[in-house]
């Protein structure tokens, strides 16, 4: 326990979150999820068609099969947007997730993505979460005060027993 203790008294922030002063990279990205009591999540669905190109770690599932996936996306914030309250327009949400999975819905993720890609649901997680935070910076640029600023963590549900995530700040 007093190893423990030390090592947090004298450990930086940087170290805590997976990295060290001395590892060469000036990469400011956070790696943990600051502490943002204030959230919206929205929520949309995909119907897709892929394949895992027959790698025999995917057993059955490596053939050509679909999915229909339910999306969910929070948004994160550290304060409400000062004149509306806030974290971020709903219908702007709406439409900024829809935008981003109209490129998968429908589609065999084999042919979108490219040839040989394991599309899996948490690869796929990360794949929407980089076209949001490509949309909101389209919507709002960098300097717009209505513009989101927080965290977004995308969320597919492959079943009510297996999903995935991916989240990060929306920089």
């Amino acid at each position: 326990m007093l190893q423990i203790l030390l090592f947090l008294l004298t450990s930086t922030i940087e170290e805590l979150r997976g990295g060290s002063e001395d590892n060469g990279e000036n990469d400011s990205t956070p790696t943990i999820r600051p502490y943002l009591p204030h959230t919206l999540t929205v929520r949309d669905s995909i119907m897709i068609a892929h394949s895992f190109h027959n790698h025999p770690s995917f057993g059955p599932a490596g053939g050509l099969h679909g999915a229909t996936y339910t999306v969910d996306v929070e948004f994160a914030s550290a304060s409400l947007h000062k004149e509306c309250n806030w974290v971020i327009d709903i219908g702007v949400a709406l439409d900024l997730l829809a935008e981003v999975l109209k490129k998968y819905n429908y589609k065999n993720l084999d042919d979108v993505v490219g040839d040989r890609v394991m599309t899996t649901t948490e690869f796929m997680c990360k794949v929407i979460f980089d076209g949001l935070v490509e949309k909101l910076k389209d919507k709002f640029g960098e300097s717009d005060d209505d513009a989101f600023k927080g965290w977004i963590k995308v969320t597919l549900w492959e079943s009510h027993k297996a999903w995935g995530s991916y989240e990060g700040p929306c920089l």
